[in-house]
C-alpha cells in the first residue's frame, strides 16, 4: 500500500462518499445498492489520515460536487469532520449542495450487537444520506 495514497474503490459521477476504516465496506456496499435506482457514486478510501491525500478527495469533489463521508467515530470526534473542513475551506466553490456527515451516533459504542449496529453508520443510512443530498 502507497503510504499517503487514497484509492478510489468504485468510481462514478453523482457524488463522492470518502469513507475510513471499516466503513468502507458498507459504502461500497451502499454504492451498489444506489447505482440500482440511477446513482453513480464514487467511493474513495483515504487509506491514511496522515498524511491525508487530499488531492484524490478534491479531484473527486470537482468532478461530483457532492460529498457524504462516512465514519464510525462520532461527528465531533472523527476524521470526517477533518476532511469536511478542508473540503470546504479548499473546494467550497465546487459544491453543489451542503457536505454530509454518516457517522456513529453521539453516544458510547454499546456492547449489545443490536445496539452497536444502531450506532455505528449501515448501508440504509449512507444510501439515505446519498438520495436526500442529491434531491437537494
Amino acid at each position: 500500500m502507497p503510504f499517503g495514497q487514497a484509492v478510489i474503490r468504485r468510481a462514478g459521477g453523482d457524488v463522492t462518499i470518502v469513507a475510513t476504516g471499516w466503513m468502507v465496506h458498507r459504502a461500497l456496499a451502499a454504492a451498489e445498492k444506489l447505482a440500482s435506482q440511477g446513482i453513480s457514486a464514487e467511493v474513495i478510501d483515504p487509506r491514511t489520515l496522515a498524511p491525508l491525500d487530499l488531492q484524490t478527495i478534491f479531484s473527486s469533489v470537482e468532478k461530483t460536487r457532492h460529498v457524504v463521508l462516512v465514519d464510525q467515530g462520532t461527528r465531533h470526534a472523527s476524521v470526517s469532520a477533518i476532511i469536511a473542513s478542508e473540503i470546504a475551506e479548499h473546494r467550497f466553490s465546487s459544491l453543489r449542495a451542503p457536505i454530509v456527515q454518516v457517522t456513529a451516533r453521539d453516544t458510547t459504542i454499546p456492547y449489545s450487537e443490536p445496539l452497536e449496529a444502531y450506532v455505528i453508520p449501515d448501508e440504509q443510512r449512507i444510501s439515505s444520506a446519498v438520495i436526500k443530498l442529491l434531491k437537494q
